[in-house]
C-alpha cells in the first residue's frame, strides 16, 4: 500500500501574511520522506459571497490564494526525480479542454512521465457558473472535456464534436510520455460514481471527508459492478487521518493503490513536522506488517 499527500498549495497560510511552504520545498520534502505521490487541489477563484464547506465549516481564506496546480506541479517536477505528481483534482467543469490537454501533456513531459491526472466537477456551484458552465450539467461537461483531452493526446490530428465541446481537426503537441495516456483518476462522489469511474477513468479518488465504513461500502460496490461487467476493478485512493495502526490495518484490508494524507498550506516548519509524523506512522505500520 503506497502513501501519498493531497495538498492545498497556496501563497499564504490561513493567517493573513503567513507564508505557506513553497511547492518546490513541499515536493522535495515529500519525496525525501518516501511519499509515493503529491496531489495538488484546484480552485481558480472563490466567489465573494459567503460559502460554507461541505461539512458546514467556514471556508478557509487560503482557498482564494491557491496556486495553479500545473504551475505548482511543474515546480515540483524539476526538483524531484521519483515522486508521482497528481492533480487532485483538476476541475474540468472550469477548464478549456484544448488548453488543459497541452498543460497536462507538458507536465508529463517535463516530469519524465510522472503525471497522475485527477479530474472532478467542482462542488462550489458559483465557481463553476462563473466559467460559463451550468452546475446542473457539470458532469456532462466534464465527460466531454475528458474525452476530448484524451483524443488530443492520442492522435497527430484530432477533432471532437459534442454538445459542450466542439472543435475541428487540429494539431496539438507535446503528447504525454505515458502511453496511451497518464492515469486518469475520477475524484468525488455521486450516486452514479461507480459506473462513471468504469466508463471514463483508470481509478477513483474518494472524497476526503468519508470515514472507512463509507469507503468500504463504496469500494465494494465499485468492485461488484466491475465484476458484473467482466472488467478489472479500477484502482482506488482514499484518505486517512493521522495513520494509527488500527486505521492503516483497516485501510490496507480494502486493497487501495494508495492512501492519502491531507495537507493544508501550513508554514514550512509546520508542514515538515506533519510529514515526519505521517512518515513515522507508515514506517511503524509497515514494520509491524
Amino acid at each position: 500500500m503506497k502513501y501519498g499527500l493531497s495538498a492545498f498549495v497556496a501563497a499564504e497560510t490561513n493567517t493573513p501574511g503567513g507564508k505557506a511552504i513553497p511547492p518546490v520545498d513541499l515536493g522535495r520534502a515529500a519525496e525525501e520522506r518516501g511519499f509515493d505521490s503529491v496531489f495538488v487541489a484546484e480552485h481558480t477563484h472563490i466567489p465573494a459571497q459567503k460559502i460554507a464547506l461541505p461539512d458546514g465549516g467556514d471556508m478557509p481564506r487560503y482557498f482564494s490564494h491557491m496556486l495553479d496546480p500545473f504551475v505548482a506541479l511543474t515546480a515540483m517536477a524539476v526538483t524531484t526525480t521519483r515522486i508521482r505528481l497528481g492533480t487532485g483534482v483538476t476541475l474540468l467543469s472550469t477548464r478549456d479542454p484544448i488548453v488543459t490537454a497541452k498543460a497536462a501533456a507538458s507536465l508529463d513531459l517535463i516530469s519524465g512521465g510522472r503525471l497522475e491526472f485527477g479530474v472532478g466537477t467542482g462542488w462550489i456551484t458559483e465557481e463553476v457558473r462563473n466559467h460559463g458552465t451550468d452546475p446542473a450539467r457539470r458532469f456532462a461537461v466534464l465527460r466531454e472535456r475528458l474525452i476530448a483531452i484524451t483524443r488530443i493526446w492520442a492522435g497527430e490530428v484530432s477533432e471532437f464534436h459534442g454538445e459542450y465541446v466542439d472543435f475541428g481537426p487540429l494539431h496539438s503537441w507535446p503528447k504525454p510520455v505515458q502511453r496511451p495516456r497518464p492515469p486518469v483518476l475520477l475524484g468525488g462522489w455521486s450516486p452514479h460514481m461507480a459506473r462513471r469511474v468504469l466508463d471514463l477513468a483508470d481509478g477513483w479518488m474518494l472524497p476526503p471527508l468519508w470515514d472507512l465504513d463509507r469507503v468500504e461500502a463504496e469500494v465494494t460496490a465499485l468492485r461488484r459492478l466491475a465484476a458484473e461487467r467482466g472488467v478489472p476493478a479500477p484502482a482506488v485512493s482514499f484518505f486517512v487521518t493521522e495513520g494509527s495502526r488500527e486505521e492503516l490495518d483497516r485501510a490496507a484490508a480494502l486493497g487501495p493503490e494508495r492512501v492519502l494524507f491531507f495537507a493544508d498550506p501550513w508554514t514550512r516548519d509546520d508542514t515538515l513536522r506533519r510529514l515526519d509524523t505521517w512518515r513515522a506512522a507508515m514506517e511503524s505500520w509497515q514494520g509491524a506488517a
